[in-house]
Order: structure tokens, then C-alpha cells, then sequence
């Protein structure tokens, strides 16, 4: 009994640091029940209703989910202007640019609304309402169902609610599960179809620092970008027209010049993308071994081709700056989360929580009965799931690595209507869908580098996966080319018409079901996409298998600790993160403060470097010590600061709101010594990273002169 008790003790502090103030990532809707009390004893001079209401203009109606959850923005004007980070616009800075106006090295401020640049494709989304539909949900799964039975019966329930609660409106629906699958909540959106890019700062300030300061403290950086939101003239939802006019939002946040000082009130509203809280050791094994590892191996190389690229021109940086910084960001994140791992000890702390739970459950020959698998069958799944090496390299080295094969994927509808004689009319469909998305694919694709990653990627898929798994082109490249990977890809590449716009335009003016079908690169692709097939299907069985004890173990769990708070886990949905400003203590003898400043632009300075170039202009102004009503009550210029709040992927350009519900910071990046934060929360070292708003504004009206921006704000003095 002592060793029970001794074991629960353990748990409580393992996983239900939730009732703290920096861990959590929850959900807004439940703040009445679960979070308000606390969060106005630490600072917040809000009311729940303030913060997420229905009927009434609340927080919530500030923030937007950017796309599908990739990033998160703050209405900061009664004009529809949000912010977000310049990492998370950096795909429409990269498209938007050119050799002539290279808005990606040099920045854009739109000077009118005529000026501001659309970008098709490009939503935002606003969050309705949200409603518990568990038991609507879980009346539809019956016992004895197999999990291909029990989610059809969801999916179909899902839509059936989606239906009536979005029935006669504009409005969107999603149900979305948490604590792995045990509840379920529908989300209603209002999502926005015109958005407009409105002011860039320049390379040398949104992304001053580049890979080398990416998830590192102390930082200097203005990582923030302004859009507008635009609705038809109804106020409704429209596609870009020169007739949509700006929204105007429910809600946008004040912006506050009075900073922060230490231990004050912050809270972080957004679109936390996904973590893995409740993680077994195993599941944290799995991560490390297989997930991050393999991402290291194919990224660096990836990473190496496409730097030597980029060097040999500003069209090549441009062309690559995005796809590099896509790549690079979880690059870099997984080596600092295995370190995190391994340093904190994570995988013991989670045997930690396995033993009491085992103990639990064997302590009752019910609970034994219902909940006794669960942690065998996690571990003896894992176990199961060594082919699913196979398949993350698969992924990394041919669907993220090479763009060739991705791109013969726009083939597949053409090359099977050629080869069932389909009528003219569906052909020249086809033709007209891949003309649509070539001049987008060419503008920032050269076929040397691709011919070179191929390469190198292909290599390493071989080096490091079972032959059981090798496409069959990799017979020829031992065998024809006696393994010269580089002699294969150049012959491939030179035979095929995919990588080459003016052969591709040749074939699409006469298409033949011959030419695709012989086409190298057709047929590689065709290869690993059999094999993705084979392995999705052995793994099947045992990922089903870990869906259902996860959620035996998460439903054990929420049963152990029923008098303790349970945050659910991140997926793309509205969380609000509460915790304060503040230092922190990465190793003995090191203290880092919770704030930097404009000095550091010029203490990091190295000229002509493409990380810590910085312009005369800001130099001219930090000489001269102008900061206009931005400065700090110290006298500097703040640019950067940290707090505990909680946030994760999706979080970024998510507002940093201080106790009255003023927007004081964007955040924008997680700290190198608590990497491992989305599968074990560390309250001692996780910090948010953000940018000072008052920052963002001296950028905004004295280093760029578009005080016009700063105007549509309502400023809190």
C-alpha cells in the first residue's frame, strides 16, 4: 500500500502539473469551469465571458486560425488588419517576390488599401461556438465494432452535426476528439477567403538570426507580418475581388505601449497544432528513435544541397528561401527534443506514471479487467511497428525530399484517362488542371538541385531501410549503375519531360498514354507509391491496436485522478495558455533575462551576412536613440521576451495578452532546453518566445514610415 500511495504521489506531480499556472493548453470554452478563479488570482482582470462568449463580443473573436491550424493571428484594428509572424507569411513573401522587387530581402508596406497584395488559396478562420457532442457521438459506437466500424460511425454522426449546426448559414463545423478519443466537441468557424498581405519588415529584421538563433534564447528579432481580412460588401465570406471591402471583426485587441515587467499576468489565445502529452515510455522511444531520427538523417542532407543552391543567386534564394525554412524548423527541432528528452529524463518520468497506473488497475479486479491491456498492448504495438521505419523514411526521402515525385502525382488522372482512351473533353481537363499549377511549380524549382537531393536522399533511404521495403529502381541503380546514385538520378532526370517546362508543354499539346508510361519518373513514383501502400497496410493492424489502448490508458487515467484538472492534448483547436513574464535558469551558473533589446542587433551584427546583416537605416536610428513612444520606461527599446506560457507548433503570431486583455507581444518561438515540450511539459525551463509589440510598431511608423498601420490600432497608454 505504501509503495501505491508512493507511486500516486509521483503521478500527481508528473501529470497534473496542469494546476499550475504555466502548463495547459485549454480550452477556452471551459473557462467557467475549470481556470477563471485562478487565472484572475495571477493577474487577468477579465471575466470568463470576456475572454469566450457566444452572444457577445469577446478575446476569442480577436484571433484567427490561419488555413487549417499552420499558424495563429490578432485583429488589431476595426479594419480587419491582423498580425501574425513573418515566419508564417514567409510561403506569400517568397511568392510575391522577384529579382526586381525582392519584398523577401527588402519588406513591403502597402501604402493604400489598392496597394495590398492578395493571395489566393489563403484563409483565415474565426471561431463561432463550440459544443460538447460526446454523447451524440459515442451513442453511435457500439460494442464489439471494429475501429474501421467505430469511425465510420463517427465520421457519419460528425457530418450529421456539422449539418445542423451550420444548416442555413456560412459557417463551417469540425468535431474533433480529445483525451484520445474519450470526448468530443464541435467547433463552428466563420472562415474568410480574401486575405491580403499588407506590411513586411525586411530579412534582416523578421528573420534576423535565421537557423542559428531559431528556438534559442536571447533573441532579436521582429518575426511579425500584418494582413487584412476582406468580405464581400454583404460583410459575408467572398473570394478576392477589387469590390470586397475590409472586415470588420467582432472584436480586435488593444495594443498596449505600457510593456511588462517581471512576474506579470500574460496569456497566449491560438491554435496550438498538436502534442503528446500522454505519451508511454515506449510512445517517447518511438519518437526518438524513429520520428526525429529519421528526420535528421534525410533533412540534413536535403539542407546542405539546397544552401549551396541558394548561394549562387538572389533568384535562388528566393526561389528556395521558403522550402529551406520549411525543412530547417523541425530539422532543428527534433535534434533539440531528443536532447530535451535525454536531459529530463522523460522516458523514466513516464515508467514513473506507467507503474502507478498498473498498480491502480491491479489493485481492483474490475478495473483489472477493463483497463489491464492497455499498457501491454501500447508496448507490444510499438514493438509490432518496426516497418514504420520504413515508411517515415519513405516519406522524408521521396514525398518531402525530391519535388519530382510529388509532382508526377499530378499525372496520375492524365496518364489513366490516356490509357482508357477517355474522351477529349476529360483530357484536355486534365491538361488544363496541370497547366493551372505549372507556372507556380517552375517559378521556384530548379531541376539540378532536385536531381542532386534525389540523389543524395535516395541513398540514404537504402542505407538505413530493410531491402523488404526497396522500390524497384533500386535494383537498377545497383545493378546498371553499380550504385551510383548521382550517374541514376541524372540519367532519370535527363530521359524524363517532368522537370523541364518547355518539353512538358511540348507533351501537353499532344499528349500520348506511351510517353507518360515510359516516363522514368512515372514509373519511380508509381514504385513508391506501391510500396507506401504495402507498408500503410502491415501497419494497420498494429496502429488500430495502439488507438485502442491509448484510449483505455487516457480513459484510466481522467478515472485514477478524478479530483485532478486534465488539459487535453493540442489538435489545431482554440487553446488559451495563462502563466507570467519572466527569467530563466537553463544550467548552472547561466541566467538569461526576460527581456532584450535593440543593442542586440548591433552586438550580433556581421556584415553582409545573410543572418545578421543590419541595414544603416536602423543603426542611424538606434545611434540616435529614436524610439518615439515605443521606448521602454528604462529608456531602451525592448525587442524580445520570454514567459511560461505553454504553446506548441500553431501557436505561432499567437497574441501575448496581459491581464486587462491588451495585446503586449507576438509569440513567435519555444526555447533550445525544453524542446521536448510537446511530449512532457518542464515548468522550470519551458518559455514562450515573443516579440515586443512596441517593437513591432517603432518598425512599423519609425523605421519604415507607415504610421498610416499604426493609426487603424487602438493604442493603450
Amino acid at each position: 500500500m505504501r509503495r501505491l500511495k508512493q507511486m500516486l504521489l509521483a503521478l500527481t506531480l508528473i501529470i497534473s502539473i496542469g494546476m499550475q499556472a504555466d502548463e495547459g493548453m485549454w480550452l477556452p470554452s471551459l473557462l467557467t469551469k475549470l481556470n477563471v478563479e485562478k487565472m484572475q488570482e495571477l493577474g487577468v482582470k477579465l471575466t470568463a465571458e470576456e475572454i469566450y462568449a457566444v452572444n457577445q463580443s469577446s478575446l476569442k473573436d480577436a484571433i484567427v486560425m490561419m488555413g487549417f491550424g499552420s499558424c495563429t493571428g490578432e485583429m488589431v484594428s476595426d479594419q480587419g488588419l491582423f498580425l501574425t509572424n513573418h515566419h508564417c507569411a514567409y510561403g506569400d513573401i517568397q511568392q510575391h517576390s522577384t529579382e526586381a522587387r525582392n519584398i523577401l530581402r527588402d519588406g513591403f508596406w502597402a501604402g493604400s488599401l489598392e496597394e495590398e497584395l492578395s493571395n489566393p488559396g489563403k484563409s483565415v478562420s474565426f471561431l463561432i461556438r463550440v459544443e460538447d457532442v460526446t454523447e451524440k457521438v459515442m451513442a453511435e459506437i457500439k460494442p464489439g465494432m471494429t475501429e474501421s466500424e467505430r469511425n465510420k460511425a463517427i465520421n457519419e454522426v460528425s457530418n450529421k452535426l456539422i449539418d445542423e449546426a451550420t444548416k442555413e448559414t456560412h459557417y463551417t463545423g469540425r468535431v474533433r476528439s480529445i483525451y484520445r478519443e474519450n470526448q468530443y466537441l464541435l467547433f463552428v468557424y466563420e472562415t474568410m477567403k480574401d486575405i491580403r498581405l499588407v506590411g513586411v519588415p525586411p530579412h534582416f529584421i523578421g528573420k534576423f538570426g535565421g537557423d542559428t538563433d531559431n528556438w534559442m534564447w536571447p533573441r532579436h528579432t521582429g518575426d511579425f507580418t500584418l494582413y487584412r481580412v476582406y468580405t464581400g460588401p454583404d460583410g459575408k465570406p467572398a473570394e478576392y475581388h477589387p469590390d470586397n471591402v475590409p472586415y470588420k471583426p467582432r472584436h480586435h485587441l488593444p495594443v498596449s505601449l505600457n510593456g511588462y515587467s517581471k512576474g506579470d499576468f500574460a496569456m497566449v489565445m491560438g491554435y496550438p497544432g498538436t502534442t503528446e502529452r500522454y505519451l508511454t515510455a515506449k510512445g517517447v522511444e518511438f519518437t526518438m528513435n524513429i520520428t526525429n531520427q529519421t528526420r535528421i538523417n534525410v533533412r540534413k542532407a536535403k539542407l546542405d544541397i539546397i544552401e549551396e543552391y541558394m548561394a549562387s543567386s538572389d533568384k535562388a534564394t528566393i526561389q528556395y528561401a521558403s522550402k529551406k525554412a520549411r525543412s530547417s524548423n523541425y530539422y532543428k527541432y527534433s535534434i533539440g527534443q531528443n536532447r530535451g528528452i535525454e536531459n529530463l529524463q522523460v522516458v523514466a518520468k513516464k515508467r514513473a506514471i506507467e507503474e502507478a497506473f498498473e498498480s491502480w488497475v491491479n489493485a481492483s479486479d474490475a478495473r483489472r479487467e477493463t483497463y489491464g491491456s492497455a499498457i501491454p498492448m501500447i508496448n507490444k504495438a510499438y514493438e509490432n511497428m518496426n516497418d514504420d521505419k520504413a515508411l517515415e523514411y519513405l516519406n522524408e526521402a521521396f514525398l518531402r525530399g525530391p519535388e519530382i515525385f510529388m509532382w508526377a502525382n499530378n499525372f496520375n488522372s492524365l496518364q489513366k484517362n490516356l490509357a482508357e482512351k477517355a474522351p477529349d473533353s476529360v483530357i484536355a481537363n486534365n491538361v488544363e488542371a496541370i497547366q493551372k499549377r505549372m507556372e507556380g511549380f517552375f517559378k521556384d524549382y530548379n531541376a539540378p538541385t532536385d536531381e542532386k537531393i534525389t540523389a543524395a536522399l535516395t541513398a540514404i533511404f537504402v542505407e538505413n531501410v530493410d531491402k523488404a521495403y526497396h522500390p524497384d529502381f533500386v535494383k537498377e541503380i545497383q545493378g546498371k549503375y553499380k550504385g551510383d546514385y548521382s550517374k541514376w538520378a541524372a540519367a532519370m532526370f535527363k530521359k524524363s519531360i517532368l522537370h523541364n517546362e518547355e518539353s512538358l508543354n511540348k507533351f501537353l499539346s499532344k499528349p500520348k498514354a506511351g510517353v507518360l508510361e515510359k516516363d522514368p519518373v512515372i514509373k519511380a513514383s508509381i514504385a513508391l507509391g506501391d510500396i507506401r501502400t504495402r507498408l500503410t497496410d502491415e501497419n494497420k493492424s498494429d496502429k488500430e491496436n495502439l488507438a485502442v489502448a491509448y484510449r483505455l490508458f487516457m480513459k484510466g487515467l481522467l478515472e485514477m485522478e478524478a479530483d485532478k484538472t486534465f488539459y487535453p492534448d493540442a489538435n489545431s483547436t482554440m487553446r488559451l495558455t495563462y502563466g507570467s513574464v519572466g527569467d530563466y535558469t537553463p544550467r548552472d551558473g547561466v541566467q538569461y533575462n526576460y527581456f532584450t533589446t535593440l543593442k542586440g542587433y548591433i552586438e550580433k551584427e556581421i556584415p553582409g551576412d545573410i543572418e545578421f546583416d543590419v541595414w544603416p537605416r536602423l543603426k542611424e536610428l538606434y545611434e540616435a536613440q529614436q524610439y518615439g513612444q515605443y521606448a521602454d520606461s528604462d529608456g531602451t527599446l525592448h525587442t524580445c521576451f520570454t514567459t511560461n506560457n505553454d504553446i506548441t507548433g500553431g501557436n505561432s503570431g499567437s497574441p501575448v495578452i496581459n491581464g486587462n486583455g491588451e495585446l503586449i507581444g507576438i509569440a513567435f518561438d519555444g526555447n533550445w532546453e525544453a524542446m521536448s515540450g510537446d511530449i512532457a511539459f518542464e515548468p522550470e525551463l519551458q518559455k514562450c518566445i515573443n516579440v515586443d509589440i512596441r517593437f513591432v510598431l517603432w518598425v512599423i511608423d519609425e523605421f519604415a514610415g507607415a504610421a498610416h498601420l499604426v493609426d487603424e490600432m487602438t493604442l493603450v497608454k
